[in-house]
């Protein structure tokens, strides 16, 4: 498997179940720099927008967590993460040092690409100075893998 940077917009990946696909899921990450908190508590906010951000893609949610770090025993910042049924949607941040990493990893029919762009917005919106340093796509699962799993059944 080969990681390649991709543009902002999505390439519109699909699952195995449609016509056409390559693989059966996609890893998007991206990074950022210039992130300086639009709130207290960002953690719970950066929470909400990846919930909001799931619900409006129409990706069911099984559990949603925050972890808020003070400094005291890790650097401070926050760990996010919205389970789904196709896998996560997590984000980590050094507060710090303005550093925000955001990654999409589903393995089903919802695209990675689309949610990342929503989530993007919705946080380059309330951030005044945050940059994209680094969007990658990663296809998971490609087909040539699965074929082997798929004919054993």
């Amino acid at each position: 498997m080969a990681c390649r940077l991709v543009t902002l917009k999505s390439a519109n990946r699909r699952s195995l179940r449609m016509s056409g696909s390559t693989s059966h899921g996609g890893h998007v990450v991206l990074d950022y720099t210039g992130y300086y908190p639009p709130v207290d508590y960002d953690g719970e906010w950066m929470l909400q927008v990846l919930r909001d951000c799931v619900r409006k893609a129409g990706i069911r949610e099984v559990h949603a967590h925050v972890a808020q770090f003070d400094g005291s025993e890790s650097p401070p910042g926050f760990a996010a993460v919205v389970l789904i049924d196709e896998s996560h949607v997590s984000a980590h941040c050094y507060s710090e040092s303005g550093l925000l990493a955001i990654d999409i990893f589903t393995c089903g029919d919802s695209d990675p690409g689309l949610l990342a762009d929503e989530i993007h917005n919705v946080v380059v919106d309330a951030v005044p100075n945050l940059v994209l340093s680094g969007r990658g796509h990663l296809d998971r699962f490609p087909i040539k893998q699965l074929g082997a799993f798929f004919d054993e059944r």
